[in-house]
């Protein structure tokens, strides 16, 4: 199980996520509304601004504080050349 960091030393495992995404939507909005209601989400965001969503195969949504962009380039690292 490959584990990637989300932010504030908090993990998450990346063959479960779904999509990454941007809270700033309205519907991304009322998906985290609706997934709280339900008891779905998990807040990893130590109380700093939620800058990105994961959805995750079980219907649950993690909030991190860090961007989307950077939680996919640590889900698909770059391989450095093999030097001969």
């Amino acid at each position: 199980m490959q584990l990637i960091n989300i932010g504030y030393g908090n993990m998450a495992a990346s063959e479960r996520v779904i999509a990454v995404v941007s809270p700033e939507a309205a519907p991304i909005r009322r998906m985290i509304q609706d997934a709280r209601d339900r008891g779905h989400v998990i807040d990893a965001t130590c109380g700093h601004k939620t800058k990105a969503v994961l959805m995750m195969d079980s219907d649950h949504l993690i909030l991190s504080p860090l961007m989307p962009e950077t939680i996919a380039g640590r889900m698909n690292p770059r391989k450095e050349p093999e030097q001969v």
